[in-house]
């Protein structure tokens, strides 16, 4: 079934990527296996560009395999063992978790590639890998050069050891600029046979703000909102209505009645929904957060409570590991509010 939404249904092929220098990187590298680190802020479109670089080479040579390594790392032992895509790794459940990331990450490259000369992992959110792991995974780079090729993306490059860093090519994913991000919206909304005026794209653009994720959803938000009411047409008003009211303020809302009364549990579940099922960000989860705090609790509270952020948000910007960080934040919320 076709993807609903509009960041999958009009995946960009490599000549789609908004950044010229990605371009120029991904097409010398598409017919040989040379391991990658993409490098930029969230929505720049890292993740995009390995899939367009695996779909240039649909037709024989190998296989993408993706690990979000978040869904490690941010994880624990007992979610790891539940989640399907890792069940057909793990013949032990009496294993340690380190020895559970192991098995999987070894499981994904020493195989030879089913069709092809080689399989490309994805190693996504390599930021949240940690340096011991990642010592080990230079070992399995230096072990399988000739049938896997290793990509890694990360919001952080300085996370990243120097041992691992020199063993694949860098790629910087700069965020587009708001003529670039404009353009891939002009295209979408013309393979959709949308109707739109250039303000409201502007207008898009700009609020995203270098996420070119966010203004593609933000696209087809307004879109879906317009149907209701009119013929589906993106102006420049409509625009302004549906980023008014655009959010998860249900879930963030439930999240802090859950974390404000010691139920970590459900809180952790709502959690995981908006950082895997969603997709949002750390960092965005955290601003939607402190927002929604500041109408929620009484003024000291509020403050109490951006205090505490601004520490999770430091954590988040050296490398912290988005699951973990929000999960202190949700564990001190009952100190906050009391």
């Amino acid at each position: 079934m076709e993807s609903p939404l509009w960041t999958d249904r009009h995946a960009p092929t490599i000549e789609e990527l908004p950044q010229e220098h990605v371009k120029t990187y991904l097409q010398r590298v598409s017919g040989r296996p040379v391991n990658l680190l993409l490098y930029g802020p969230p929505g720049s479109g890292k993740t995009a560009a390995v899939r367009a670089l695996a779909r240039e080479r649909a037709g024989g040579e190998g296989t993408l395999i993706e690990l979000n390594v978040a869904d490690f790392f941010d994880r624990t032992k007992r979610e790891i063992i539940e989640d399907e895509r890792f069940a057909p790794f793990i013949s032990d459940t009496t294993w340690s978790k380190r020895r559970m990331i192991q098995h999987v990450f070894t499981e994904a490259t020493v195989h030879a590639p089913v069709e092809g000369t080689y399989r490309t992992v994805l190693l996504d959110n390599a930021e949240s890998v940690r340096a011991d792991f990642q010592h080990a995974l230079r070992r399995l780079i230096e072990r399988h050069h000739r049938t896997t090729q290793f990509i890694l993306t990360t919001r952080q490059l300085g996370t990243i050891i120097p041992a691992l860093q020199s063993r694949c090519l860098p790629v910087p994913v700069p965020p587009p600029d708001d003529d670039a991000v404009v353009t891939r919206l002009e295209t979408i909304l013309t393979r959709e046979d949308i109707e739109f005026d250039g303000d409201a794209l502007e207008l898009l653009a700009e609020d995203a703000d270098g996420n070119l994720r966010v203004a593609i959803l933000s696209a087809q938000a307004t879109h879906v909102n317009q149907l209701r009411e009119d013929d589906g047409m993106i102006t420049e008003t409509a625009v302004f209505d549906t980023l008014s009211t655009i959010g998860y303020g249900d879930e963030i809302e439930a999240l802090l009645a859950h974390a404000e009364t010691g139920d970590f549990t459900d809180a952790r579940s709502v959690l995981d929904e908006l950082l895997v099922d969603v997709g949002l960000e750390g960092t965005e989860l955290l601003d939607t957060i402190v927002s929604t705090a500041r109408t929620r609790y009484d003024e000291q509270t509020a403050a109490a409570l951006t205090e505490v952020a601004a520490e999770i948000d430091h954590g988040l910007s050296t490398g912290g590991r988005d699951r973990s960080q929000l999960s202190w934040l949700l564990a001190r919320l009952p100190d906050v509010v009391a």
